[in-house]
Formats: C-alpha cells, sequence, structure tokens
C-alpha cells in the first residue's frame, strides 16, 4: 500500500509501505524518526492508495487519518505485521537497524476518512483494483 504524507507546503510524499487490518483500520510499522513520523506529527492526513512493490500506484487514492500509536500499540503491530510477513519482515528488520542509529520503531492506525465529492480525486492509471470496500488492495 502507497502512504502519501504531506509537507508543510502541501506537496505529497508517497511511500510503499506493508499494512495489515484489524476491521476497519490499517496499521503500519515505520522508524519513529522516519520523514514520514516527522510528517505525520505536523498534519495526520494522508491519502492512501494500492501500489505495486516498487510505490507505483495502482488504484484511486482515499483519504485517511493517522494516528501515531504509544508503546503497547507499536507491539501490537509489530507482532501482527511479524506474523503476517514472516521471514521478509524479519530480514527488513535487521537491514533497518544497522542502517539506523535507532532502531526505535512507531506503529500508525489509519483510518478511513468518510468520503465526500472531493476525495478519490488523484486516481492513478492503473487497473483500480480496490477491494470495493473503499480500502485498497494489495500490500
Amino acid at each position: 500500500m502507497s502512504v502519501a504524507t504531506f509537507r508543510k507546503t502541501g506537496e505529497a510524499v508517497a511511500t510503499p509501505v506493508w499494512v495489515t487490518r484489524d476491521g476497519d483500520a490499517l496499521y503500519v510499522i515505520t522508524g519513529a524518526e522516519s520523514g514520514k513520523v516527522k510528517r505525520i506529527r505536523n498534519n495526520p492526513k494522508v491519502e492512501i492508495a494500492a501500489c505495486d512493490v516498487r510505490g507505483k500506484t495502482t488504484s484511486a487514492t482515499v483519504d485517511a487519518t493517522v494516528e501515531l500509536l504509544d508503546a503497547a500499540g507499536t507491539a501490537a503491530v509489530e507482532k501482527r505485521v511479524s506474523k503476517k510477513f514472516g521471514l521478509m519482515y524479519k530480514l527488513l528488520k535487521m537491514a533497518e537497524k544497522v542502517r539506523r542509529k535507532q532502531g526505535e520503531s512507531i506503529g500508525l492506525r489509519i483510518t478511513l476518512d468518510a468520503p465526500n465529492s472531493n476525495s478519490n480525486s488523484n486516481s492513478s492509471s492503473g487497473s483500480g483494483s480496490g477491494s470495493g470496500s473503499g480500502v485498497p488492495s494489495g500490500k
């Protein structure tokens, strides 16, 4: 899934992420000091879309809001992501610890915003592979 956060200038910065779902909420684990988290602290509004592994969107965007989770929430998300993605996630975590000075992570809870006439205005030319429920399919 692609999560687009917004700079103070309003410019979108899209990042492909691994996501899990529980009910109506989507969960992501990311670096606590990442640019994505810094932008979310300034503006919790994001746009999400299905994407391929390289981040090329394959569906229309959907407006959503992100909540940064506390330590307990982050641990739960990390467990959920580890279970879903298995060995690939564990290898990625090891690589991140080598790359980053701090290996701290933070969980994100993403909830879809209520649809309005202005949402989904940034659709990309793709297969439109959304699940029909307003939640993009894919990673």
